[in-house]
């Protein structure tokens, strides 16, 4: 699925001008050229995924025009430089074999370059739901000095109006930094996102995968999450993919799976098992034994019950 660039940002976040209250770090005349093997990437990357097409696009535009934008990097001790925005460019430079890039350089500390790196990654016009959710995850983790288990626990704990503790939640002050960052991006609240984002991190790993590469939408991806069978969830996620199925055929495929899978009989079974356990307990504490005309009619229920196994 090739990404369309959209004709209008529904969202912004402030990303450099956010740390530096200034859009010096984007001007080509305060930017240096430094050779790009003095360029290294942080250990921390929060980008996974790179459109094929569009690095294509930007690789050839980088042939014919160079980069037009510096990236920002900060400098390290050892005489390098690490990169803190503008990976894309940087990896599209490498692949068009530049000898060296415009870049803005600022001494910044961990924390404010990772915290960079994850708001520049948010503004991506190709950024797909699962790498989208978990860069706000990161962000929040980053924020609050929380693992994301501890933030995705805390957004789940505003979940429960009824409950007393609720009330604690939202007046603390981690509660406070939440709805600070998501207004710094625009897109959700708290509530939506939690609704609407974080079961996608819980998606069978092959749906997962395809999310990050792009190749299907997080709607019809849900859809297809819902088949626990992982061959047939395989084989209509390939299918939907091979075939550019619409969500609506999506869901009349699931339908027509559903209707053939014997889900009835399966929610049965468990209750179906107990009931043989049971009645073999019961029979072997019963007087049957004493009674030769119910040891004929047991002998009988078993040699069913053999045939119908064998069967």
């Amino acid at each position: 699925m090739t990404s369309k660039k959209r004709t209008s940002e529904p969202y912004q976040i402030k990303g450099v001008d956010a740390l530096f209250g200034s859009d010096e770090v984007i001007d080509e005349g305060a930017a240096v050229h430094i050779p790009i093997e003095k360029i290294v990437l942080p250990q921390q990357q929060p980008r996974r995924y790179f459109d094929p097409q569009a690095m294509h696009d930007l690789v050839e535009s980088v042939k014919q025009h160079g980069i037009l934008q510096p990236i920002l990097v900060r400098p390290l001790k050892n005489g390098f430089y690490e990169l803190v925005a503008g990976e894309r460019r940087f990896q599209a430079a490498k692949i068009a074999q530049l000898k060296s890039l415009p870049s803005a350089i600022r001494a910044i500390t961990d924390v404010e370059a990772i915290e960079l790196a994850l708001l520049e990654n948010l503004q991506r016009e190709d950024l797909n739901p699962v790498e989208e959710t978990e860069g706000i995850i990161s962000l929040l983790s980053l924020k609050l000095n929380q693992s994301t288990e501890s933030v995705i626990a805390l957004l789940q704990s505003a979940a429960h109006p009824e409950r007393e503790t609720v009330d604690n939640v939202i007046h603390s002050p981690e509660w406070q930094e939440i709805l600070t960052v998501f207004q710094s991006i625009g897109k959700f609240s708290p509530e939506s996102f939690r609704t609407n984002r974080l079961p996608l991190l819980k998606l069978p790993q092959d749906i997962m995968e395809a999310l990050r590469a792009g190749l299907i939408e997080y709607t019809k991806a849900k859809v297809i999450a819902r088949i626990k069978d992982e061959s047939l969830r395989s084989s209509l996620l390939s299918d939907a993919i091979k075939n550019s199925l619409s969500l609506s055929q999506i869901k009349e495929r699931l339908a027509t799976i559903q209707s053939s899978t014997p889900n009835t009989l399966n929610k049965k079974l468990p209750t179906l098992r107990k009931q043989i356990d049971e009645a073999y307990i019961k029979v072997k504490k019963s007087k049957v034994w004493n009674n030769p005309s119910k040891q004929q009619q047991l002998q009988k229920l078993l040699t069913e019950l053999e045939a119908l196994i064998v069967e």
